[in-house]
């Protein structure tokens, strides 16, 4: 237990493998595109897979997230560890599902996109460790409400569009969300003889 706990803790001082900038089109481009270098190299493993918790796949051209566990797979040797996705300035319209299969997820950027519909936001409700989101320069921004709405499905989340979450924000998202969310109407089925 130990070593592995010892293990994670080395994941997380990894930088991250970084694919920003690279005019990727598809996930699945990934696994024959070169990371960037920084200033330290990300280690690997005996197969060749990348020793991290983290990774930038921002200024890109993605428009969905087809594959992303596969190539995340091919990419990562223990992608279930992944803690920091940054997807910041794609074309991405919604929030894929995919992204709520990483449990240990705790920063997540998905501003510059093209995200419409703000409740596009409750898939994240399911992610027990996110504590840092970016929605900003989506078109979701411009709805009446938008902080207060991610603050009340999320509040876990301590940083919001790279500003910090008061405990006045809490407070007064929950009063918006009193006002402005009706609680859904339990349908009762009529068995009919």
């Amino acid at each position: 237990m130990t070593d592995n706990w010892d293990h994670v803790k080395n994941l997380a001082q990894e930088p991250p493998l970084d694919f920003s900038f690279k005019n990727v089109n598809f996930i699945q481009d990934l696994t024959s595109e070169e990371p960037r270098i920084g200033l330290r190299p990300v280690k690997r493993s005996k197969e060749g897979k990348s020793l991290t918790q983290a990774l930038r796949i921002n200024n890109n051209v993605l428009n969905d997230l087809n594959d992303f566990t596969q190539t995340l797979s091919q990419l990562l040797e223990q992608p279930q560890n992944l803690a920091w996705i940054d997807l910041s300035f794609n074309d991405l319209a919604n929030i894929d599902p995919v992204l709520t299969t990483f449990s240990n997820l705790s920063v997540l950027y998905l501003h510059g996109n093209c995200i419409h519909h703000l409740p596009e936001v409750d898939k994240l409700s399911s992610l027990p460790k996110l504590r840092s989101l970016t929605l900003h320069g989506n078109p979701i921004e411009e709805e009446k409400g938008y902080r207060q709405y991610v603050l009340s499905i999320l509040p876990r989340i301590t940083t919001f569009d790279f500003s910090g979450v008061t405990k006045q924000d809490r407070i007064t998202a929950t009063i918006w969300r009193q006002m402005n969310v009706k609680p859904k109407k339990v349908q009762l089925k009529h068995n009919f003889l």
